[in-house]
């Protein structure tokens, strides 16, 4: 049987989806008789980053499926589910997953805006909050990370403007190497949750 993973709510200790009144118990299979893609059935993901991408749940769930099915590039629908094994999911571990993909692209973003020191500082305050997660430190988090997206989303803009004035040629050769780089860094991230998957507490 295939065994897939997705995200859900922790909520007054009872397990449940995000969308809908479902309440989930470990061992249990879950049935709906229709399945329509983001609308209906059971939702699932064959990868734990392609999960996390849609619901960031306090509750990891690896899942058996079967039954009638549908697929999508990074998520399926089937009829049958059941939880099979179950993880906390805490903020801190959130907050590392984005220290860890900020610190795989800070080198390249630093070479294209070597005086925009912003994303960095971002990445040093939410390493201080890990170590020490005080009121204080939280704010100046949420304040640098604010800071570094408005960083992001000056460097995006002027990454679109200049993508815009090249010839076509040139344009099919940034894509690919883009393609190319994201490809790697998804498969980056995808190694890191498959890592921590060990580090992560138990849901009994």
């Amino acid at each position: 049987m295939n065994t897939r993973y997705k995200f859900l709510r922790l909520i007054d200790g009872k397990i449940k989806s995000n969308n809908g009144d479902c309440e989930w118990k470990i061992g249990e299979w879950k049935h709906e008789d229709k399945i329509d893609m983001c609308h209906s059935g059971f939702h699932c993901s064959k990868k734990i980053w392609e999960a996390f991408s849609y619901v960031q749940g306090e509750i990891l769930a690896k899942v058996e499926v079967k039954g009638e099915s549908k697929s999508d590039e990074d998520k399926e629908v089937y009829t049958d589910m059941r939880i099979i094994r179950a993880w906390k999911w805490q903020k801190k571990v959130s907050v590392e997953l984005a220290i860890y993909s900020a610190e795989l692209c800070i080198d390249g973003f630093e070479k294209v805006y070597p005086n925009d020191n912003r994303p960095r500082k971002a990445i040093e305050a939410a390493k201080k909050w890990l170590l020490e997660p005080t009121k204080e430190n939280q704010s100046a988090a949420w304040s640098a990370a604010w800071s570094a997206r408005s960083a992001w989303s000056a460097a995006w803009s002027a990454a679109e403007s200049a993508a815009e004035s090249v010839a076509e040629s040139a344009r099919s050769a940034w894509s690919a190497a883009w393609s190319a780089a994201r490809k790697k860094v998804f498969t980056q991230i995808c190694d890191w949750f498959d890592a921590h998957l060990t580090k992560l507490e138990k849901y009994e």
